[in-house]
C-alpha cells in the first residue's frame, strides 16, 4: 500500500543556515508519528515542507501519493502554479501553535470558511457539517461564540474542526499545545486522541511526552536537522539508543 507520507533526502535552507540536512521518513496510513526534539531542531520546517508551505531545497516529498509542489514530466521536476498547490493543499489539515481563527466570525463560521469559499459547498450544508464537526470536538454549545469569547483550548479546538472541514486525508499538528495555559492542554489532547482512534494519519510536532507515550505508534526525535533515532514511543522514550535522545528527555521530563 503507498504511504501517507514519503519524504526523501529532503533539504531546507534558509540562507546560510541548513535546517534539514537529508530527512528520510515514511508515515503509513492511519499512523500516528510523533516528531520531537529541540528548538531550532527542524520539525517544524519538515512540516511546513509537507505541506509545501515551504519550498524545499533538495529531495522530495509524497503525499497520498502525489509529489508535493511538483510535477513529473519527461523525468524532469516542474513546480506547480499557485493554483495547482492549493488545490492539493485541501486532502492536509494543519493546525498551528497559534489559532489563527477569524475574530470577526464566530465558531461555526470559522469552520464553514473553507467549505463554502474553496469547496463552493451550499451554506445550509456547510453549516449542517459544521456543527457536526463542533459536536465532534466538544464545542456544540460554542457554535455562536466569538473567539474572543473562547478560552484558549477552545479557539484551538475550532481550529481543528475546521481543518477536519475539508475531509483531509493526513492532519499535521505544530505544537498545537504550546500556546496554551497548563490546566487547558488536557481537552484539546482528548480531541487529538479521538482522531487517532478514528483511524487519522496525523504527524504532531510536540513536547508532551504523556501524548507521544499514549497514542502515537511511533516517535521521531530529530536534532540539527536529522533524524537522529526513531521507534516504538517506549524503545525511544524509555530505552533511548542515542546520547543526543537521552540529554533531550532528561531535560524535559
Amino acid at each position: 500500500m503507498t504511504p501517507m507520507v514519503e519524504a526523501v533526502g529532503v533539504r531546507k535552507r534558509f540562507g546560510d543556515n541548513e535546517v534539514l540536512k537529508g530527512i528520510d521518513m515514511t508515515v503509513g496510513r492511519g499512523e500516528v508519528v510523533s516528531l520531537l526534539g529541540p528548538s531550532g531542531s527542524g520539525k517544524s520546517t519538515f512540516l511546513r515542507c509537507i505541506n509545501h508551505l515551504e519550498r524545499i531545497d533538495g529531495g522530495e516529498i509524497n503525499v497520498d501519493g502525489r509529489l508535493v509542489g511538483y510535477r513529473r514530466h519527461d523525468g524532469k521536476k516542474y513546480e506547480l502554479r499557485s493554483r495547482e498547490i492549493a488545490a492539493a493543499r485541501r486532502g492536509v489539515g494543519m493546525v498551528f501553535q497559534r489559532f489563527n481563527l477569524f475574530p470577526h466570525r464566530t465558531a461555526v463560521e470559522n469552520v464553514m470558511e473553507a467549505p463554502v469559499f474553496v469547496k463552493r459547498t451550499h451554506k445550509d450544508e456547510a453549516r449542517r457539517e459544521a456543527l457536526a464537526l463542533l459536536d465532534r470536538v466538544g464545542l456544540a454549545d460554542r457554535a455562536d461564540a466569538y473567539p474572543a469569547m473562547l478560552s484558549g483550548g477552545q479557539q484551538q479546538r475550532v481550529a481543528i474542526a475546521r481543518a477536519l472541514a475539508m475531509s483531509p486525508s493526513l492532519m499535521l499538528f505544530d505544537e498545537p499545545t504550546s500556546a496554551l495555559d497548563p490546566e487547558l492542554v488536557g481537552e484539546v489532547l482528548e480531541v487529538m486522541k479521538g482522531l487517532a482512534k478514528d483511524g487519522m494519519t496525523m504527524i504532531v510536532v510536540t513536547h508532551e511526552i504523556g501524548f507521544a507515550r499514549e497514542v502515537c505508534d511511533r516517535v521521531v526525535f530529530m536534532d540539527a536537522g536529522v533524524v537522529v533515532e526513531q521507534g516504538v514511543p517506549d524503545d525511544v522514550l524509555l530505552n533511548p539508543a542515542h546520547e543526543r535522545t537521552r540529554a533531550f528527555l532528561s531535560r524535559v521530563l
